[in-house]
């Protein structure tokens, strides 16, 4: 067993949870990259990386997440960080929303949860201590139409951070929320540029920020932030300040 700190990084095949997971490598950790269809993708950064291992499973699955935790005792045997990155979302105005696209958003905030609790127990509460940082959204705090299931989801990790802080008070594990804005990935990519005008025309610093930028502050809570716990850091270029 390798004797090197670990990070878990999930959804970490593209975007942030790639740019997370290449700070964290470059930190000296050994990276665990979660991913539930990119294998392709997360083959790519596995290879990048100077340590890294792969984890395949559906984190709206509980039977899934059980199974990934076991795999995570064979090949690595500890976890120092946890990165909860992954998430889904389908816009939609809510009267016209289904109820299984907010299933499928809520499914995975459960698993989130659920993953949590059991790289808590068997891993983090053993070990000298460690960080769990939750990738939120400046959208918990504002609200955005069409993203009613996916602004309460990023809302309730942010009371999850604080509550989970709370209730490891005392213990040597901080948890906090990082909350980006508009970040430049493959879906703002997508946003039509009349979109993409209005939105930058709301941010004080006049452009997008990137998914490295979002890594950097992760980093920085794993490695470097031990007076920084039960909080939200929100990464907007000024849009919401908190």
């Amino acid at each position: 067993m390798n004797g090197a700190r670990v990070a878990i990084v999930t959804g970490a095949a593209t975007g942030i949870g790639a740019a997370c997971a290449r700070a964290l490598s470059a930190e000296g950790y050994r990276v665990g990259v979660h991913y539930r269809s990119s294998a392709d993708r997360a083959a790519k950064l596995i290879a990048e990386l100077d340590d890294a291992f792969g984890l395949q499973a559906d984190l709206a699955d509980p039977e899934a997440i059980d199974a990934l935790v076991k795999e995570l005792k064979q090949v690595a045997g500890r976890v120092d960080v946890l990165v909860n990155n992954a998430g889904y979302n389908e816009n939609a105005p809510m009267l016209t929303m289904k109820l299984d696209t907010y299933d499928a958003v809520a499914d995975l905030a459960r698993g989130t949860w659920y993953l949590t609790k059991l790289l808590l127990r068997r891993f983090m509460l053993r070990s000298e201590g460690g960080s769990i940082i939750n990738i939120t959204s400046v959208v918990g705090a504002t609200g955005n139409p069409g993203q009613i299931p996916y602004t309460m989801v990023k809302a309730g990790l942010d009371a999850f951070t604080k509550s989970l802080a709370q209730e490891l008070a005392g213990r040597p594990i901080r948890v906090n929320s990082v909350a980006p804005g508009f970040i430049e990935t493959e879906m703002t990519e997508e946003l039509p540029e009349e979109i993409r005008e209005a939105i930058l025309a709301r941010v004080p610093q006049g452009r997008m920020g990137t998914p490295e930028e979002v890594a950097d502050v992760v980093a920085f809570l794993a490695t470097r932030g031990s007076y920084v716990n039960g909080t939200v850091l929100h990464v907007n270029g000024g849009l919401y300040g908190g």
